[in-house]
Order: structure tokens, then C-alpha cells, then sequence
């Protein structure tokens, strides 16, 4: 009986996380010695911080959340649901498949259609407009999700006076006020890093370009990370002139024979990089336009240029300066100053948790972010003991060609398995669909990655072409399930689509990719 068990709170991440951690205790006889206004706090209202909360309320809990979004640098302020509604996933979809009509009309007339005005033009108002429309509805449905499962919300800045304690702040009529809950969830998300050079306040970032009232104009992006190359590639197909300032290699962390073919495209549609370049000054000129110095990392050289818009994409830093993360003793990495959790999502002080963006070791993505709340949520006051899985992770990068992923990249593989252990399938190809318009730069790929001796079982996918994101969707499901090489081939590919390509890999990446003729693709010949 859990009655007679010694409850152990644990002294180190390390140890394995306490029956208090894993179970709301009152809902199993035992009782506190203290009454609290919430069983559960949330602070934070991005998608995870919602889909906890109203996972608890749904579980009888009573439950408070805190958002309040602090202005960006330049003025940029949004409502409840998060970066991934407002400033991250949502926009930048519809921004990067805005682009992608801007590039049908190359196709229309060998399609057969006709334009007698032939006066194509790109209307940014007109497009913000409509995607700030369908942002607010989300918002909207957010709220009154939050207000109908009886989450109270706080349009309040939160931060932590003690473990128990939360402090309430209103930066609009500087009310404060104090509640107290049992359980407290720190998901608080990130913003974006600005460099510290002279004139780094004239740039803009993630969080600003959505919401600019005209077309940013001659643009540079600074860092080459996913979101500086989807930014550069809808930019570039409204027509921008655009240049990457690369201080690496564009998207380091993924499989390279895959980004490096991102690059190519993207130059051929007239993307420029800069490579081995960074800002040292920004200065603000009398015409309006921004000169940058930018320099080289592996020579003495400088550039200097003019731009309409210079945007940082730098990466994101956690947003928890302010959660008096200190004042209770709450450890973050030194490095990140990420907050460090167990597997459980629970920080050193075991009523307090965290996830997502701000969670040392967690993939900065919403999906996992949302199932590791929810799941949260039903340990704290359902009486489950499953954790969140993070591995084989499935995600798509909406670059002009756009990009999905599972699993490991080759890369990472051979460093984890060892190459003698390691073997990778790969192939290129040529949508069907792009017969309207053979003007396109280079020819799709993808990979499967193997380990030769678990009989080839499938540990990563990668695909580089249309619709990457539903491609890869469904090849997640046998990656995570553990399917073999062979399950994979024995599956009859749907044709004619870019999904069945992964039927025909035949050829090793240590073997060169015979050059692809067109002429005899399709069909099976």
C-alpha cells in the first residue's frame, strides 16, 4: 500500500524522482500541511504552458497560468499562445508558402494558364493582414479554451519568492500581488539574442519580422540557423535582395550532405552568403538604410554594405532572467542558463518543473513541448508515470526546398555507432510536378540511415524536397517503431509521388550518385 511507503524527496537530479513528484498526493489520502490557492501554477502561456494547465483543470485540478509578453526592442508585443503561434511556426509557414506561389507563376502558362496583365506583384500588407486574422482566431480559441476548462489567467508578469510563493506583477498599472500553489511549471520559452556591437539596436528579429507594416526591402540576415534561412528564403521569393551572413556552417546540427544542398538552391534562386562573415557595427545612415562592417573569421578583410533591414537570427536565449531563479536556488546551466530538469521535467526543488525552450537538454520544438505538459500534468494529478520520449523527434525546416528529418543524421551516427557500424542509403530525384518548370537548381534528395548490425534497422530519414513536413510525418512512425531496411523496401511506393523514393534507395553514400536522367524516370524503368 502507498501508505506504508517512505516518500524520499530527492537531493540530486540524478536520483530517480520521488512518489511526490510523480503523484498528487492528495488524491491517494495523504495531506498537506499547508493550503494553497492552486494545485497548480503555470508560468508561462505558450502552447505548452496552455495544454498543461487545461490538462490539470481537466484532472479536477485548480490552476492558475501568468503570460505577459514583454515588448522586443522594437516595440513588437503579441497575446497569449507563445513564439509558435504568434512569432514562430504559424507565421513563418504561411510567410514560406506565400513565396512558394510567388514561384507557381514561373509554371502557369506551360500548365496552361494565362496572365494577360502579366503585372505580378507582391502586396505585404494585404498578406500580413490575412495572417494576423487567422493568428488572433488562434489566440482567440486559446482563451476561451483556458476560461472554459476554468484556468484562471493572469496577464501578469510571474516570479518565484519561494517555492510555494509566486509574485504577480502588472507593468500597466504596476499592481502586485502574491498567490501560492503547490505545484509551479516554468515554461517561459526564449527570445531571440542580439550581438553586442555598436549599433546592435537598429537590428530586428524573429519576433519583429512578422510584424513589419511594409516589405523589409534590401535585408541581411545574420546566422544561418533554421530560422535565418526560412526568413532569407521567403524574403528572396518576394523578390528581397537578400544575403546570409554565415558565421559557421548553415544548420550545423543537421545532416550536412542534406544542407549543403539547401545552400546550393538557395544561391541558384539568388540567396547570397556570406561565409566565415560577422557584424562587427552597425550605423544608421541619413537615407534611413543601415551600413554594416561586417568581418571576415579567416582573413583580414571587412565589407561594408548598405541594407533596408538587418535581422539576427543568432539563436534564442531562455526567457527566465527575471523568474528569481536564484532566490529560491533553482540550478540552470552555466552556458544556457537553461533550467536543468530530470527526465520527469522536475528542477532540484521537486514541486517545481520546467520544459520546453527554457529546459536544459529539451529540442526547441512545440510538439514535444506540448505532449511533455501534458504528460506532466496527468503524473501530478492523474496517477501516470509516463514520461515524455524524446528521441526520434520528427521536424521539417520550411527553406525554399524544404527540408524533414528523423532520427539521426550520418553524421552523428558514425560518432555514435561507430563508422564500421554505420550505413547510409541515398538518392536524388526530380518531382514529377516540376515538369512545368525545368528552371529549377539542383534535384531533390534524401538518405536512410542503417546500423548494419541490428539487420539494418532504420535509425534516420531525411528528405529534401516538396512537401517535406507530410513526407516525413509517416516514415516517422516505422523510424520510432524500430523498422527494419527491409520493411521499408517491401512496402509498394505510391505513384507518381516524391514519398516513394525512399522504395529505391539502392546506392551507399560512399558511393557517387549516377547523374539523374529524366528521360527514363517514372514508372519503374
Amino acid at each position: 500500500m502507498l501508505k506504508n511507503k517512505i516518500i524520499l524527496i530527492p537531493s540530486s537530479l540524478k536520483q530517480p524522482l520521488s512518489l511526490y513528484s510523480l503523484f498528487n498526493t492528495s488524491r491517494f489520502g495523504l495531506t498537506t500541511t499547508k493550503n494553497y490557492d492552486y494545485d497548480y501554477f503555470v508560468i508561462g502561456g505558450g502552447s505548452a504552458g496552455c495544454a498543461s494547465a487545461i490538462a490539470a483543470s481537466n484532472l479536477q485540478a485548480k490552476v492558475g497560468l501568468a503570460d505577459y509578453v514583454t515588448p522586443s526592442p522594437q516595440g513588437t508585443q503579441w497575446n497569449l499562445g507563445g513564439t509558435c503561434i504568434n512569432v514562430g511556426c504559424v507565421p513563418k509557414k504561411l510567410f514560406h508558402y506565400a513565396a512558394l506561389c510567388g514561384e507557381l507563376k514561373h509554371d502557369l502558362y506551360n500548365a496552361g494558364w494565362s496572365n494577360e496583365q502579366k503585372d505580378w506583384s507582391h502586396d505585404w500588407e494585404r498578406m500580413t493582414t490575412t495572417i494576423k486574422k487567422h493568428i488572433f482566431g488562434i489566440y482567440w480559441g486559446a482563451k476561451k479554451s483556458l476560461y472554459t476548462k476554468g484556468v484562471k489567467v493572469e496577464k501578469k508578469l510571474a516570479s518565484l519568492e519561494d517555492e510555494h510563493t509566486i509574485r504577480l506583477f502588472d507593468p500597466t498599472t504596476d499592481e502586485k500581488r502574491i498567490v501560492t500553489a503547490k505545484n509551479i511549471l516554468i515554461c517561459t520559452g526564449g527570445r531571440p539574442q542580439y550581438l553586442g556591437i555598436p549599433g546592435s539596436e537598429l537590428a530586428i528579429t524573429s519576433d519583429d519580422i512578422f510584424y513589419l507594416s511594409k516589405n523589409p526591402g534590401k535585408t541581411l540576415i545574420v546566422g544561418a540557423s533554421y530560422v535565418g534561412l526560412e526568413t532569407a528564403g521567403f524574403l528572396r521569393g518576394f523578390g528581397n535582395d537578400v544575403t546570409v551572413a554565415v558565421r559557421s556552417r548553415p544548420l550545423s546540427d543537421f545532416d550536412q550532405s542534406v544542407t549543403k544542398r539547401i545552400q546550393i538552391y538557395m544561391e541558384k534562386q539568388g540567396v547570397k552568403f556570406l561565409n566565415k562573415f560577422i557584424p562587427v557595427r552597425l550605423d544608421k545612415m541619413p537615407s534611413g538604410k543601415i551600413k554594416v562592417t561586417l568581418e571576415s573569421l579567416t582573413e583580414k578583410k571587412h565589407i561594408v554594405e548598405e541594407y533596408d533591414t538587418v535581422m539576427y537570427a543568432t539563436g534564442r536565449i531562455p526567457n527566465t532572467s527575471n523568474l528569481g531563479l536564484e532566490k529560491v536556488g533553482i540550478k540552470t546551466d552555466k552556458a544556457t542558463k537553461k533550467i536543468i530538469v530530470n527526465e520527469f521535467e522536475q528542477t532540484n526543488i521537486p514541486n517545481i518543473f520546467s520544459l520546453g525552450d527554457c529546459a536544459f537538454g529539451r529540442p526547441e520544438l512545440t510538439p514535444p513541448a506540448v505532449r511533455a505538459g501534458k504528460l506532466l500534468a496527468h503524473r501530478l494529478f492523474g496517477g501516470s508515470n509516463k514520461v515524455m520520449d524524446y528521441t526520434m523527434i520528427p521536424t521539417t525546416i520550411f527553406t525554399p526546398l524544404e527540408y524533414g528529418c528523423v532520427g539521426y543524421s550520418e553524421e552523428k551516427a558514425v560518432a555514435e555507432f561507430g563508422e564500421q557500424n554505420v550505413i547510409a542509403y541515398h538518392g536524388n530525384f526530380s518531382p514529377l510536378e516540376w515538369v512545368y518548370n525545368n528552371d529549377r537548381a539542383e534535384v531533390c534528395y534524401l538518405k536512410m540511415i542503417c546500423l548494419k548490425n541490428e539487420e539494418e534497422k532504420v535509425i534516420g530519414m531525411h528528405y529534401l524536397g516538396p512537401n517535406a513536413g507530410e513526407v516525413i510525418q509517416g516514415y516517422a512512425v516505422g523510424v520510432k517503431a524500430g523498422l527494419k531496411r527491409k520493411d521499408f523496401m517491401d512496402t509498394l511506393g505510391i505513384h507518381p509521388t516524391c514519398s516513394e523514393e525512399f522504395m529505391n534507395l539502392t546506392f551507399t553514400t560512399k558511393e557517387e550518385l549516377p547523374e539523374l536522367d529524366e528521360t527514363c524516370a517514372g514508372c519503374g524503368f
